[in-house]
């Protein structure tokens, strides 16, 4: 595990870092035909650097040195154990600047440099290197044609990709897109959320420092209207791939209907519920999940478990251990590695949260907070996407699993019980594209992961259901029919 700086030495860090702030295009950086738009730390309000951003000509630029570098098959024809080398140099690259990477990270979102350096950054590498030793490892494969012809099925990368990225993981996020596009041959375009640009920019750099080549990896920065959107639309762009709101993500629906019917894949929001039945057991270790389920990265989290659904003979001690618990969950400046709760991404949102709790405070911090509340309340069924633990107390394990389901989202689940059997037919009975047992999480970099319902469409992130989004199935059918034996065409 990376042994943690001081605040002192994080923010001695902060200072010397030099700042990728133009559009990275075609191998290099190049100032954008965009407005400036100003970078701003969420913890001080403090501008500290102006991004060039991307108009309409580089979008158009980008996108045809993204076909140019797709159709020379540089990277889109080169063996998959040459790929996989570009890859695994490129993760190499990524841990001798893991420090300057974790303190640009959390400056620029917010977030709890221990995050960044305790997990977001490590699960960037593992994500990256995962997909690179996939590539020579997956395996096309042969129908059953008889023996008069021979189809092959073959995965063929689908093109140009262009990724839209959210603000509350900005590295992990970038790995779960470029990982397995990259992988698959594809030329990628990355449209990072504009609160949130200057890792992707620098791993752009990095990338092609590391071999992959000009216009296989490119990043846009700028906000959806000007960039994202233009992307959704251009009929240069064969897939999207997109994280983020559910609101959102139905427009690149509307774009790729309005466009070229490009393939979309959407990971999008989640009202995700900690079921905990009547006899759930060592409730320390209960308490311990839900909090961190709830309160990881201040809630900003599309997975985060912000519904505790809890059966009434339970809910007395858990909800105490919950509170002894939140009390070693320290808010305050993401510099300092002490605390676990950093600033929430910029003003706007603060208020967005601060609505649902009533509360009139100011500043870019909000505290855990835990309401006990109605099901049918607007807290209980909207995404808030901040520091929020909604309880909700049933009578019947029953009941439980009809609540966690009544929702219009289908993201993650998490159910804690002692049997077994309860714990299966709960997992199947829940309408999640993942649910864990006895423990939160999202499983691992071998699981896809995404959503029933309104949280998700089209494809999944990680394993080898990710590869398999970012490319084409062939057909090739070779009659094995002598032509002497007569005329065979049908």
């Amino acid at each position: 595990m990376t042994d943690l700086l001081t605040k002192a030495e994080y923010e001695a860090i902060a200072r010397d870092l030099d700042l990728p702030l133009s559009p990275f295009i075609d191998g290099r950086f190049r100032r954008g035909t965009g407005p400036d738009m100003p970078t701003i730390n969420p913890a001080t309000g403090q501008e500290f650097g102006k991004i060039s951003t991307a108009g309409g000509e580089d979008i158009d630029l980008a996108v045809r040195k993204a076909r140019e570098a797709f159709d020379q098959g540089h990277w889109s024809r080169l063996h998959p154990a040459n790929r996989k080398d570009v890859l695994i140099r490129l993760c190499k690259l990524i841990t001798r600047r893991r420090r300057e990477l974790a303190v640009m990270e959390s400056i620029d979102s917010g977030k709890p440099v221990r995050d960044c350096e305790l997990t977001d950054i490590p699960e960037t590498i593992h994500c990256l290197k995962w997909h690179a030793e996939a590539i020579d490892k997956i395996y096309d494969q042969a129908g059953p044609a008889g023996d008069d012809a021979i189809s092959m099925i073959v995965r063929e990368p689908v093109g140009v990709v262009a990724t839209v990225l959210p603000w509350n993981f900005p590295l992990m996020m970038l790995a779960w897109k470029i990982g397995p596009a990259l992988a698959a041959g594809c030329s990628v375009i990355v449209k990072p959320a504009e609160q949130t640009s200057l890792t992707a920019l620098r791993i752009a750099e990095l990338a092609h420092m590391a071999g992959v080549p000009r216009g296989v990896l490119q990043v846009l920065p700028g906000d959806g209207p000007a960039v994202g959107e233009p992307l959704g639309r251009h009929g240069g762009v064969d897939m999207v791939s997109f994280t983020g709101s559910t609101e959102t993500g139905r427009r690149f629906l509307h774009y790729s209907a309005d466009s070229n019917l490009k393939k979309v894949v959407l990971e999008c929001g989640g009202k995700n519920p900690a079921v905990v039945l009547s006899d759930a057991e060592n409730l320390d270790h209960v308490a311990g999940h839900v909090v961190n389920a709830a309160f990881w990265n201040a809630g900003q989290n599309c997975s985060a478990a912000s519904r505790l659904i809890v059966h009434r003979d339970v809910k007395e001690p858990l909800m105490e251990r919950i509170n002894a618990r939140l009390r070693d969950w320290k808010t305050g400046d993401p510099l300092d590695p002490a605390n676990h709760i950093g600033a929430l991404i910029d003003a706007d949102h603060c208020r967005k949260v601060r609505g649902y709790l009533g509360s009139k405070d100011t500043g870019p911090y909000v505290t855990p907070q835990v309401l006990e509340v109605d099901p049918q309340d607007k807290a209980a069924r909207e995404e808030i996407f901040g520091p929020v633990l909604c309880v909700m107390t049933v009578a019947t394990n029953e009941a439980a699993i009809a609540l966690a389901n009544d929702t219009d989202y289908g993201l993650t689940a998490s159910v804690f019980t002692a049997s077994t059997r309860r714990a299966i037919r709960a997992a199947r009975d829940i309408r999640a594209g993942t649910v864990t047992v006895n423990c939160y999480g999202e499983g691992d970099m071998s699981t896809p992961f995404g959503g029933y319902k309104q949280s998700g469409f089209g494809g999944r992130d990680n394993g080898v259901h990710a590869h398999d989004q970012y490319t084409e199935l062939k057909t090739i059918w070779i009659d094995l029919t002598d032509p002497a034996d007569g005329d065979n065409v049908g």
